[in-house]
């Protein structure tokens, strides 16, 4: 019996991406003539028939959506995921959450198994990085995305916070108290959080005349654990922070049990601020000082963006929204014991 041809055969006999067979089946209007007539001569040779289950998604017969999560038990997730739900329930949608654990495989799996019909639209804050197959199985994507925190990739639509803004406040906060050895713990510099937040860092040095550390800028991992693991070992330095920013909504408890293991007070022994405010933050004693954004608005941005792509098709430029971040300082930060020379 002869194979049915898929669409990666027609990508690879008109010699384009998957993406660009994608975006002509669905009729984009972006793709170049040569492009569109290369990929139709491939379709015609081999035979090939779109799914038809991804057609009906876009004629938004499936009436779900699709959001897809590092981890759904994080609390601070809770008023973007129920303002987002209540948008798409008001409009007829459901939403269908999956877990991705940060994992590559798990995010890829979810992403084919929703372009098969599931869903009508993608909510997704991916943890593998936007380039290469990565990139092109988004592309591919018959159905509107909305990437949640994150920048990229460029041609997609986009809502996000400005961590960069949020964390120079809330580094520049603490070098006015008189830090000098500020730790900042966050993830991947390949995601938009992790790399707004350095950037923020360095700038409120650089405001100031003043070097960071190096060796206490720590970028590669948003897990609880990890935050456990490496505030242990900046801990354990023969000249150890004064001060630590947990750069991640899933951090702050990490941070925190590491300080108490090594039977440290906070703010006396050590300054700390948090990312995102939580019942952790407000309800430990002293109240931790968080860089905060709204995630009712995040998830109210996000479900219109979607809802308008899914009724108005994507003839539009990609749209980016920015979220405001605000920096609430608290009794957990005040001047290092030892205030050093003013330089």
């Amino acid at each position: 019996m002869a194979k049915t041809p898929t669409i990666h055969d027609v990508a690879r006999l008109a010699k384009v991406s998957i993406g660009s067979v994608s975006r002509v089946i669905n009729e984009a209007a972006d793709v170049k003539p040569n492009i569109r007539k290369a990929v139709e001569s491939a379709i015609e040779q081999l035979g090939y028939v779109p799914n038809a289950a991804a057609k009906s998604m876009r004629m938004g017969r499936s009436r779900t959506i699709g959001c897809i999560l590092r981890e759904i038990n994080i609390a601070q997730l809770g008023g973007f995921v129920s303002t987002a739900q209540n948008m798409f329930n008001e409009s007829g949608y459901a939403m269908l959450i999956a877990n991705s654990e940060g994992r590559r495989q798990r995010e890829v799996e979810l992403l084919r198994s929703f372009s098969s019909g599931q869903v009508d639209g993608v909510l997704m804050g991916p943890y593998t990085p936007i380039e290469g197959e990565f990139e092109e199985i988004l592309r591919a994507l018959p159905i509107p995305l909305v990437m949640i925190d994150r920048d990229q990739p460029l041609w997609s639509d986009a809502v996000y916070a400005d961590h960069e803004g949020g964390t120079r406040q809330a580094t520049g906060h603490l070098l006015d108290l008189g830090h000098r050895r500020i730790a900042i713990i966050t993830g991947s510099p390949n995601l938009h959080p992790g790399a707004g937040r350095v950037r923020g860092f360095n700038q409120a040095h650089a405001e100031r005349g003043l070097t960071p550390v190096p060796e206490l800028v720590i970028a590669e991992s948003f897990l609880r654990d990890q935050a456990y693991r490496t505030t242990s070992s900046l801990l354990g330095l023969s000249q150890p922070p004064t001060a630590i920013i947990a750069g991640g909504i899933d951090m702050l408890s990490g941070v925190l049990r590491a300080i108490r293991t090594r039977g440290l007070r906070i703010p006396e022994d050590i300054s700390v601020i948090g990312s995102g405010q939580s019942d952790l933050s407000d309800l430990h004693q002293p109240p931790i000082a968080v860089v905060s954004w709204d995630q009712n608005e995040v998830g109210a941005t996000a479900a219109a963006l979607l809802l308008d792509r899914i009724t108005q098709g994507k003839g539009e430029e990609p749209r980016r929204v920015i979220i405001p971040t605000t920096f609430n300082p608290q009794a957990s930060c005040m001047p290092p014991r030892t205030f050093p020379a003013k330089v």
